[in-house]
Order: C-alpha cells, then structure tokens, then sequence
C-alpha cells in the first residue's frame, strides 16, 4: 500500500502543531526583542509593548477588513514572509512617528515621557480600534460595505476609513484624558485602570460572539442592519457584565490579600486574565477548528466557551506565578506575581495571527472544516485585540 503524505492532519494534531510551532517562536522572538535580561534592545515593556500593539492594529486592518488583499496572490512562504515584514515594518514607523514626530508637539505622546507613557499614550488608540473594527467583521460581516456591491479591497478601504471617526471620538474621549501629561479640570471619564479593565471586557465579548459563538445570540435578529445595531449595544452590555465576573474570577485566583495589595490596579486585572482567553479564543478558532461542531447548537457553543475559558484561567495561574518570574525575566508585580499577560499573551497572539493568517499554517496541511463549525482552518481571517501596561500597584 502505498503511504499519502500529502494527506491533512487530524484536527487535534494540526492544532497541537500549531501551537508548538507558535510557542517555539513566541519564546525565541521574546528572548531576542523583549527579554530584560537576554535581549541587546532594552526596550522592555516600551517602547516593545506599544509597537506590538500597532502591528496587531495592522494586522486587524489588512487581515480583517481588507482580507489579506494585496498579499493573497503571493505563494506560501513567500506571502508570510511578506506579510510579516510588513506589519514589523508599520508598527516599527508608527511607534517612531508617534513617539517622535507628534511626540515633539504634544508631551503626553513623548518618547521621552517617564516609563514609556508616552509611547503607551500613542498605542492605547488601538484598544478602541479593535472594538470597532474586529466587530465590523466578526459580527457585522461587512455590513453594509457588501450590500452595495463593493468587493475587496474597496470593502476594507470603506471600513477602515468610515470607522476612523468613531474610534478616534473614543480614543479622544476615553483614552487620551486618561494618560495625558496634563489632566483637565474635571478629570478622565474612566480612571486609567478601570478603562482598561472594562473596554478590554467589551472586546472579549466581541470576540466571544464573534469567533467562538459564532455571531450567536445577535444573529437572531434577522436583517444585517439588526443584527449590526443588536450587536454593537449587546456587546457593550455583555462586556460590563464580563468586567465584574472577571474581577471576581481574578481575585478569587489571587486571594483577598493580593487582591488588596494590587489596590485600584485590581480594576485593570479583567484585562489581564481576558487577553488569556481571547488568547486561546484566537487559536481555538482558528488551529483546532472551533470544537465542537457536532453537538446542538447550545451545547456546542458552551462547551467551546468553557474549553477556552478553562485554558484561559490555568493560562494566567502559570503565566504570573511561573512563566514570566522563571522564563520570561520579568518583574515582580506584588506578591508572588509577575509580568504583565497584556505584553506577552498579546505578542503570543501576534505570533499566532501570523502564522496561521499570514503564513497559512505553513507547511502543515490543515485538516477539512467540520461540519456546520463556521470554522476554517486555512481561513485568512481571524481574531485577536490589543492589549494595554500594567500600572504599579499603588
């Protein structure tokens, strides 16, 4: 009998693959850009953290809302390779430009700011860039950029630019009175802790409808335009609601003494233990096909809802209490924790779009979709969002 190499991998063993081949890069390019103690760039946690934010905001607008247009007609792995230099090259520029260029008229965009803030300043516009423009795709689909005959990349160019107005109002709002060198009279709408730990609720729930959920509940509403209002207002909502669950989930993990030591800084935690999940959200959907497919539609979605979230949970418990003191190198936090999951989840997320969008799996054989799973494996979208500092506990 003559042996098929060709054939594709079991779903599990594509999606163990993936993982291997992403954590070997995660930690390599960590040891050799990021490390405190092995990298030669000192640029730990900025300005590392704020150019890995930029290169997720590219990857959202050039994976998402435009498709991979312009790099599609490129042979693997000379479309990944082009892929990731250019999102390197982008949020390399972007970080400069900002730190730099508008840095020198505006002090709160300061390279020179103390800590980095000013690097940080410039990266928090993609918090709300990636609620609104990951919802665009994973929830509204397109709408209406589709239903009026448009094709790529015209569909993109639309989103990117109609959305620029409301995420900018956002960032100027929300983002920029939180960090600001200069606070106005009244104050932030949201201290920076609490911004950070809500609206990065919000954005899980995107991506928890989104990807995992597969637009349920929202698509229950019948036309697009429904479905894009009921979506946007229940995501918010379900987001609010994620924000206590998931302080609550922290401080049992931590325990009250912790909890107590980390003061307001407890309010940002919900974005902490969120990017483990929207982490592992990412990778299920993508590299293990969004298991399981075959059950009712309820039991289906709770069970993937409780696969990622339980990953998730043992993923922060090793993350701050092992992985980032023993080796990632970073500093203490309060207590026994360490580091900051916003840094290096994100980056592990990056990795992770990269080589399953970018780069295709390369050279792994991804399995066929399981049926009715909303899933592709060798799709060319995924999802992933931004991730934020941890501020000193005080």
């Amino acid at each position: 009998m003559q042996h098929n190499d060709k054939r594709p991998m079991a779903w599990w063993a594509f999606g163990l693959a993936n993982l291997a081949v992403v954590l070997a890069v995660a930690l390599l390019g960590w040891y050799l850009l990021a490390d405190p103690t092995t990298s030669p760039l000192d640029v730990y946690p900025l300005p590392f953290n704020a150019a890995l934010f930029w290169a997720l905001m590219f990857v959202v607008w050039t994976g998402f809302n435009l498709e991979l247009a312009g790099f599609a007609r490129l042979p693997q792995p000379a479309r990944g390779a082009a892929y990731t230099a250019a999102t390197v090259a982008f949020a390399v520029a972007v970080t400069w430009l900002l730190g730099h260029g508008l840095g020198a008229l505006d002090p709160s965009f300061a390279a020179g700011r103390e800590g980095g803030v000013g690097y940080f300043t410039g990266a928090l516009f993609v918090l709300f860039g990636f609620s609104t423009y990951v919802m665009a795709v994973v929830n509204w689909n397109h709408w209406p950029w589709t239903d009026r005959g448009l094709r790529q990349p015209f569909v993109g160019l639309c989103e990117i630019a109609f959305l620029l107005g409301p995420t900018i109002l956002l960032y100027v709002v929300l983002g920029i009175p939180a960090v600001a060198e200069q606070v106005g009279d009244h104050g932030p709408v949201l201290e920076l802790n609490a911004l950070l730990g809500w609206y990065y609720s919000v954005v899980v729930a995107i991506v928890l409808t989104g990807l995992c959920w597969e637009n349920w509940p929202w698509r229950l509403a019948g036309g697009r335009g429904a479905v894009a209002l009921v979506s946007l207002v229940g995501n918010v909502l379900l987001g609010t609601g994620l924000y206590f669950g998931l302080r609550a989930v922290v401080q049992a993990v931590v325990g009250s003494a912790v909890s107590d030591q980390l003061g307001v800084t407890l309010n940002q935690f919900p974005s902490q233990i969120g990017v483990c999940w929207v982490a592992w959200m990412i990778l299920w959907g993508n590299a293990f096909g969004n298991r399981p497919t075959g059950f009712g539609t309820a039991t289906n979605l709770v069970c993937r809802a409780a696969i990622t979230f339980g990953l998730a949970v043992v993923t922060f418990v090793g993350y701050y209490y092992v992985l980032a003191e023993h080796v990632l190198h970073e500093p203490v936090v309060v207590g026994a924790l360490h580091g900051n999951a916003l840094g290096f989840l994100d980056w592990f997320a990056l990795v992770t779009l990269l080589y399953v969008v970018g780069f295709g799996s390369y050279p792994l054989r991804a399995p066929a979709a399981a049926p009715d799973s909303g899933a592709r494996p060798d799709a060319d979208v995924a999802v992933v969002v931004p991730g934020a500092t941890v501020t000193s506990a005080g």
